[in-house]
């Protein structure tokens, strides 16, 4: 294991060292990333939400105007996300531990035996590895 470790120790320092949290998303760039993500198009989001296609492209646009309650909810339904998600990127939804891969689980159990910076080099290295 430690030739694992020190093979990858150099790269996973540095990752940990140019470590920055992303910036949070508001409710145009969570938007206009579900759209991206679905392939779906704004004049298909207005028709199945409800919504006019105009006042999506304003909460698309450079000003940013925030939707009202229907609408957000109106959109989030058709895009399959939660309000929360749209607003302020936070999805409460989560998988429970036992639906993950055996790996993943014994991953997550080990992890808790770990201090916290070597939980940190632990995530940075899978970040890595997601990357590659």
């Amino acid at each position: 294991m430690s030739g694992v470790y020190t093979q990858y120790s150099h790269i996973v320092n540095r990752k940990i060292r140019d470590f920055s949290y992303p910036k949070a998303m508001g409710f145009r760039e969570n938007l206009k990333s579900q759209l991206e993500y679905s392939g779906m198009l704004v004049k298909e989001l207005a028709a199945l939400s409800g919504v006019k296609k105009t006042t999506i492209d304003s909460y698309l646009g450079a000003r940013c105007y925030k939707p009202s309650a229907e609408a957000a909810v109106s959109i989030a339904k058709v895009l399959g996300v939660t309000v929360e998600y749209l607003v302020a990127g936070d999805d409460k939804r989560s998988r429970p531990l036992s639906s993950l891969h055996s790996d993943v689980q014994e991953i997550v159990f080990a992890s808790e035996c770990l201090n916290s910076k070597d939980r940190h080099i632990i995530l940075s290295l899978a970040r890595l590895l997601k990357d590659r």
